[in-house]
């Protein structure tokens, strides 16, 4: 009997062991994102370097166009550095060499799920105004079907991100409420075993 059940914690402590170990293959993706920021800097440079030659002979709605697209491209390097802190600390380990670090973001190590799903929608929505702002700035030769189906992106992202804000909320509201009635029970067994 004893036999069987040194097996089976055993075998418990294996299973667990590899479990905890598979958040490692998590890391490649955030490799993969890292790589995506140097496309993604590729692109920007690039991207700069026609808004630089056109900056004299560009109109100011040009100009303005033009800044916009680097704006949104910048939003979009921050979303995927936010992406890679805060979903490599909250899945695969904690980084150590950033815990000294002079220019540690403050917000690292501390945004849980709940907050990278909100950083996340916010980012998404930031994004997508300026796509909205460039599409009205050139809504002459937009679509308008595109223009709607865009404000409709746009409107499903703020909606969500409402609702993800409510569903965090109900749900610490729950953890507090189901804290503050756990330390209650506590406190009457404490005042009974004095009795």
């Amino acid at each position: 009997m004893s036999a069987l059940h040194n097996f089976k914690k055993s075998l418990e402590h294996a299973v667990e062991g590899i479990l905890f170990a598979s958040r490692w293959l998590l890391a490649p993706f955030y490799i993969g994102l890292a790589a995506a920021l140097i496309l993604l800097l590729t692109k920007f440079v690039q991207e700069f370097y026609h808004f630089a030659q056109g900056i004299l002979s560009g109109s100011t709605h040009e100009i303005q166009l033009g800044l916009l697209g680097l704006l949104d491209m910048t939003l979009l390097a921050n979303l995927i550095l936010i992406m890679i802190f805060a979903g490599y600390e909250n899945f695969v380990s904690k980084i150590g060499t950033a815990v000294d670090a002079e220019d540690r973001p403050h917000w690292m190590g501390r945004v849980d799920y709940s907050g990278l799903k909100i950083k996340l929608i916010g980012s998404l929505v930031a994004i997508s105004v300026i796509e909205l702002l460039k599409d009205f700035m050139n809504a002459e030769h937009i679509d308008t079907t595109a223009i709607k189906w865009r404000l409709a992106i746009h409107l499903t992202f703020v909606i969500s991100g409402v609702l993800f804000a409510v569903m965090d909320w109900v749900a610490e509201a729950r953890h507090a409420a189901e804290f503050e009635v756990s330390e209650h029970i506590e406190a009457e067994k404490k005042a009974s075993k004095k009795k």
